[in-house]
C-alpha cells in the first residue's frame, strides 16, 4: 500500500453522503489546539505514565536527536550532526534517499575515505549495506580529528522475532589498517499512543491528519473487515478512536506496532476491537467489548483496497456483448494485489478454467464455498487438498482468461449456488468462554474506559483530529 492512495471506500461516500467529501484542510491553530486537549486526555488515560508528548505529523519517521544530545549542528530534516560535550565523539546521521548510493551517503557523513568504501562494497560481513532502503538510517562517530569511530546502518528499525520487537543495525569499526562489520540486535522500547479522528475524504486522510501510521489504519481496516464495508460503506462523519504500540530505540521510533484497541462508529453504528491473547503470546485475537471474535466465518472483500468494478446480477458481459447473469462481484485492482481467503477450508481446486483463468476454489464446509477467478499467478503452495486459514493470500490480481482489465471475480456459494456476496448475512463467529472470558473481561474493561474518554474528548471537540504519545 503506497501513500497517497485514496481508498475506494471515499468514491462511495461521495455517492451517498449528504454532501461531497472534500480534501483535508491544513493543520490550523485550532486543530493544534485539539491535540493539547488530547495531551491532557491522554494523561487521565494513562495517569501512571511518565510523560506525554505529541506525534509529529508526516516527519513521524524521522530519526530525532538522542537523549544524550545537547545541541544540533544542522538543520536539514533529513540530516542531524549532534555533539554532546566538548570530549565526546562527532556524531552524524542522515536517511537513505531515494536512488542514493552508498558514496553519496558517506559524502553527507563527510567519510572521504576510499578504503572504507571499498570495505562496504566488498566484504562479506557488510552485505547489509549493499542494500540502502529509503529512509533507513546511517549513523557514524568521528573523533575531534575526523578519524572514524564507528558506522552503522539501522536497517531493520523494528521487527518481530521470537515474540520481541527487536532493532538490528550493521555496525563497522576500524580495525588494523582495515575495518571489521558485524550484526547487532538490540530490543525496543514500548509505548502506547491513543489517537482520534473523523472520515472528512477517505480513512487514509483521516488518519494521516491524527498522525497515525499507514501500518496501523491497515490493522483497522483489517480487524473491521468481518463488520465494515471499507470499500464502499465510509461515510463523512464516521469517526475512530485508537489504541495502538509503537517501538523506539535509543530515544528514536522504531516502528508502529499492534493496534491494542479500536473504536469506529460507522454511519451511526459502533464498532469495537481489543487484541486478546489468553496465554501472553503472539497468538492471540481480536475481540469486540462483549467477548464476541471479530474474525468472523467470512471476510466482507478478498482485497484490502479496491473498487468494484461490476456486481451480482444481470449485465452486458464486456467480452461476449451478450445480456447475462454476472455470478460474482468483480473488484479492479492492480496486477500483482494479493488476493485473500475469505474463510478457513480447504482448496478445492487451484488452477486454469475456461474463463475464469487462473482460479482457486476452497470449501469451507459442506455448506459454504468461495471462487476466486482471473489471477495472474497463484500463490506458491495452494494446490487442491491444502488448507488455508482466513486472511492466508491465496493468489495475486490478474486479467487471465476472460477479463479486460485486471480484477478478481470472486464468488461466494451457498450449497454450490452462487450468491451475492454483499448481501448475504455472513456466519458469526463463536464467544469466549470459561477462564478465558473473565481474563478478557478485566483487560477490555480498561480500553473501554480509555476509549469513552477518548470518545467524550471527540464530542466536546466536533471535527478533533489528533494524536497523543504516552511513554
Amino acid at each position: 500500500m503506497t501513500r497517497g492512495f485514496q481508498d475506494p471506500a471515499a468514491d462511495a461516500a461521495q455517492t451517498n453522503a449528504p454532501q461531497a467529501l472534500n480534501a483535508e484542510p491544513p493543520i490550523s491553530r485550532r486543530a493544534r489546539f485539539f491535540r493539547g486537549a488530547l495531551v491532557a486526555s491522554a494523561l487521565g488515560l494513562f495517569a501512571a505514565a511518565a510523560a506525554v508528548g505529541m506525534v509529529p505529523q508526516n516527519g513521524a519517521n524521522d530519526l530525532p536527536p538522542s537523549r544524550l544530545v545537547q545541541s544540533v549542528m544542522t538543520l536539514s530534516p533529513d540530516e542531524y550532526q549532534v555533539s554532546a560535550s566538548p570530549d565526546a565523539p562527532y556524531i552524524s546521521e542522515t536517511r537513505i534517499r531515494p536512488g542514493d548510493t552508498l558514496a553519496a551517503v558517506l559524502q553527507r557523513l563527510e567519510l572521504d575515505d576510499d578504503k572504507l568504501q571499498v570495505f562496504l562494497t566488498h566484504d562479506p560481513s557488510a552485505r547489509s549495506i549493499y542494500k540502502l532502503y529509503p529512509g533507513r538510517s546511517v549513523q557514524a562517530a568521528t573523533d575531534e580529528a575526523g578519524k572514524l569511530l564507528w558506522l552503522r546502518y539501522i536497517h531493520t528499525p523494528g521487527n518481530e522475532s521470537d515474540g520481541q520487537v527487536v532493532t538490528r543495525y550493521l555496525n563497522i569499526v576500524p580495525a588494523g589498517d582495515g575495518y571489521k562489520a558485524e550484526e547487532v540486535t538490540q530490543n525496543t522500547d514500548r509505548q502506547t499512543r491513543v489517537a482520534v479522528g473523523t472520515i472528512r475524504s477517505s480513512l487514509f486522510a483521516a488518519t494521516d491528519e491524527a498522525g497515525v501510521p499507514d501500518s496501523v489504519t491497515m490493522q483497522m481496516a483489517d480487524i473491521l473487515s468481518a463488520k465494515i464495508d471499507f470499500l464502499r460503506n465510509l461515510r463523512q462523519g464516521d469517526q475512530f478512536r485508537v489504541v495502538y504500540e509503537v517501538r523506539s530505540h535509543d530515544g528514536r521510533y522504531a516502528g508502529a506496532g499492534r493496534v491494542l484497541a479500536l473504536e469506529f462508529k460507522n454511519q451511526d453504528k459502533n464498532y469495537t476491537a481489543v487484541w486478546f491473547s489468553p496465554d501472553g503470546s503472539a497468538n492471540g485475537a481480536y475481540y469486540d467489548f462483549d467477548g464476541t471474535s471479530l474474525r468472523g466465518a467470512f471476510l466482507r472483500t478478498a482485497l484490502k483496497f479496491s473498487r468494484i468494478s461490476s456486481t451480482f446480477g444481470m449485465r452486458m458481459h464486456p467480452i461476449h456483448k451478450t445480456w447475462t447473469g454476472h455470478k460474482g462481484v468483480d473488484y479492479a485492482a492492480p496486477s500483482g494485489t494479493p488476493i485473500h481467503s475469505t474463510s478457513d477450508g480447504v482448496v478445492e481446486f487451484a488452477g486454469v478454467q475456461n474463463g475464469y483463468g487462473n482460479v482457486v476454489i476452497i470449501k469451507h464446509d459442506a455448506k459454504y464455498s468461495t471462487l476466486y477467478a482471473h489471477q495472474s499467478r497463484i500463490a506458491e503452495g495452494i494446490r487442491k487438498g491444502q488448507r488455508v486459514t482466513q486472511g492466508e493470500v491465496i493468489g495475486y490480481v490478474g486479467m487471465t482468461g476472460w477479463a479486460t482489465g485486471p480484477h478478481l471475480h470472486y464468488e461466494f456459494r451457498v450449497n454450490n449456488e452462487p450468491i451475492d456476496p454483499l448481501s448475504v448475512d455472513l456466519p458469526v463467529a463463536r464467544s469466549l468462554e470459561g477462564g478465558d472470558k473473565s481474563a478478557f473481561a478485566k483487560l477490555a474493561a480498561g480500553y473501554k474506559q480509555q476509549i469513552e474518554l477518548l470518545a467524550k474528548f471527540q464530542q466536546a471537540m466536533p471535527g478533533a483530529l489528533a494524536s497523543a504519545a504516552v511513554n
